[in-house]
């Protein structure tokens, strides 16, 4: 007797999605786990290593410092407050410039800061050495320019500088140019 149950024809099953084993969902889990926290001390140091190439660079910050009709032939000491941040602290820092102007009405600025050990230079401070500056630190000494005549191995540094509404605006610290 033949029923029709009985009766076998080779059926197809559909296709049925792969199961995922325990060894291979701990492994995705923990491998995923293990990148996202790989992320978290690596974000930090792409980030500082790319954040100054993202930074634009101005032309730098001019203070304003005295006004144009202020400044003679004869160095003048002006002092002068720059806003500074360093992280979360904001703080100000005092800063000098020897100024003066030459013959032709230019404006030189210079920086007191000594090339020879960092001591800060006065002008005309030393009677043996009229009309210079003077380093008391070591006896280190610069003619109005601001070119080494003894002791320093370089000439002072120059602040650049700009001249706008009768004001005088001091800028970055830059190599004296103007001696050799």
């Amino acid at each position: 007797m033949s029923n029709q149950n009985d009766h076998h024809e080779p059926s197809e099953k559909p296709p049925g999605r792969k199961e995922m084993s325990r060894r291979q969902f701990l492994a995705y889990t923990l491998g995923g786990a293990t990148a996202f926290m790989a992320m978290g001390p690596v974000l930090p140091m792409v980030r500082f290593a790319v954040d100054p190439i993202l930074h634009k660079k101005g032309e730098g910050e001019f203070i304003k410092v005295v006004e144009e009709s202020k400044i003679t032939d004869e160095p003048q000491e002006f002092s002068f407050e720059l806003q500074q941040q360093d992280g979360w602290y904001a703080s100000k820092a005092t800063l000098t410039a020897w100024i003066r102007k030459d013959e032709k009405g230019k404006i030189y600025a210079l920086s007191p800061i000594c090339k020879h050990l960092g001591c800060t230079v006065g002008w005309n401070n030393d009677k043996n050495f009229p009309d210079e500056y003077h380093c008391p630190c070591h006896g280190a000494r610069y003619n109005k320019l601001g070119k080494n005549l003894a002791v320093a191995p370089k000439p002072l540094d120059t602040y650049k500088l700009k001249l706008q509404d009768g004001w005088v605006y001091l800028g970055q610290v830059e190599p004296n140019t103007e001696v050799k």
